[in-house]
């Protein structure tokens, strides 16, 4: 009898070897893409007019003009860079010991800011203090201050930073309203304290993300929210709310899903405070707006349900105009460094033209645009961990450094920001 004998032809496992080197070359092809590996580290791309300070600051401060190398496995991905700040905040974070404060304002409200002595006295024997503003929803909690914060104790500065009205979770509120995309109240009152307090200190204005915005925006308010202050650092703002509602509408670079995550975070923020924030209205008007809270998938939508009714702006549109600090930077007239990173998921390109030609116009401003780093990332490191401090941790001491270094070492009219007329005066 004969059996059957089945033969595999020599063909096959070639050809299934050949399936899994493709499989294989198309996996690393996405880890390379995704991953962004092929693209270059180079440094920061500085628009900036040609001055002695800014020539000083940039000879004083390497991180403006040296490589910025992150992690090489993943550190060249916004995404992994937004996402690691996202959810971790930073690596071995410090815990620095600070005094909470407690601010009354007048519509009732409750500012409270936390205030972190310096570990060691200043390099030019000054007092200085770091006026810090938080991203949106943060506080003097997250991971990222308090690492930026003991880095500045230890260079000698003081700092305040500011708990966002209804970010902290133990904290109540005393009246019904929380912080919002460009009030400046609550900061500030925590600066006139600051400057009460410390009848001697001079001020370096700090603002990471929304708070950015708010900081550059309360200088611009008013010209003598800029006495004693000796410069600003922004860090990863939009500048432009009403410019950026459109792109966080599409699906570039993620961008409308992180504007859910972000809605989603909004959400809870607010859901907590409803008794404070809504206890005042009717029945029926907390159902309406609680619906369409619940329903909310963007900022936006909250936006215009909820927190553009907080200061009575009648429109999304006019919050937005209102309380955008592109309308106020101009009015900006210490040193002010502007940071964004190009593969920032959060803030569109065409945001960017803002900064650039405000550098392009002002003396004294420079705009600092690094190839990697994501939304308040920056992590340095060799191949796959990342350091405890970010170059951005470095970048914002290393710049206030050099403008105190750049103050202590000229005379007085000579400085980078003095006014004709406080020269004049010390003159006569």
């Amino acid at each position: 009898m004969q059996s059957d004998v089945h033969t595999i032809s020599p063909e096959l496992p070639a050809m299934f070897d050949g399936m899994k080197l493709a499989a294989v070359a198309t996996v690393l092809y996405i880890i390379v893409r995704c991953l962004n590996l092929k693209s270059p580290t180079a440094p920061p791309d500085l628009t900036y007019q040609d001055t002695p300070l800014n020539r000083f600051l940039l000879k004083s401060c390497p991180q403006l003009t040296k490589e910025y190398i992150p992690p090489l496995l993943w550190g060249k991905s916004g995404h992994l860079q937004t996402a690691l700040y996202g959810k971790l905040g930073r690596v071995s974070s410090p815990h620095p010991s600070g005094i909470r404060k407690y601010l009354p304002m007048q519509d009732g409200a409750t500012a409270t800011f936390d205030l972190f002595e310096p570990l060691g006295d200043h390099r030019t024997g000054g007092d200085i203090t770091m006026v810090i503003c938080p991203g949106i929803g943060n506080h003097s909690e997250k991971h990222y201050i308090r690492t930026f914060v003991d880095h500045a104790q230890k260079d000698g500065y003081r700092c305040a930073v500011l708990n966002h009205l209804g970010a902290l979770p133990n904290i109540e509120l005393t009246s019904p309203r929380m912080f919002t995309y460009g009030c400046t109240w609550e900061f500030a009152a925590m600066v006139g304290y600051i400057k009460r307090a410390y009848p001697q200190t001079q001020l370096i204005v700090v603002g990471f993300s929304l708070g950015g915005n708010i900081v550059c925006k309360f200088l611009g308010e008013n010209k003598t929210n800029q006495e004693r202050v000796l410069c600003c650092v922004s860090v990863c703002q939009g500048y432009s709310a009403l410019r950026a509602q459109e792109t966080f509408l599409q699906w570039d670079q993620f961008r409308r899903f992180y504007n859910f995550l972000m809605a989603d975070n909004m959400k809870k923020i607010i859901l907590s405070h409803r008794n404070s924030l809504f206890g005042g209205s009717s029945v029926k008007m907390i159902d309406a707006d609680l619906s369409r809270l619940y329903t909310a998938t963007s900022l936006m939508q909250i936006d215009d349900n909820i927190m553009r009714k907080f200061h009575g702006h009648g429109s999304l549109k006019e919050y937005y105009e209102k309380e955008s600090c592109v309308h106020y930077i101009h009015n900006v007239n210490v040193p002010l460094l502007l940071v964004n990173s190009a593969d920032d998921p959060l803030v569109h390109d065409s945001l960017l033209t803002i900064p650039r030609t405000l550098a392009a116009k002002k003396q004294n401003v420079i705009f600092s645009l690094t190839l990697h780093g994501g939304h308040l990332g920056f992590f340095e490191g060799a191949v796959l961990f990342p350091q405890p401090l970010t170059w951005m941790d470095k970048v914002i001491v290393g710049y206030a450094n050099a403008i105190c270094q750049w103050e202590k070492q000229k005379p007085p009219c000579q400085s980078g920001h003095r006014s004709e007329s406080s020269c004049a005066k010390e003159k006569a």
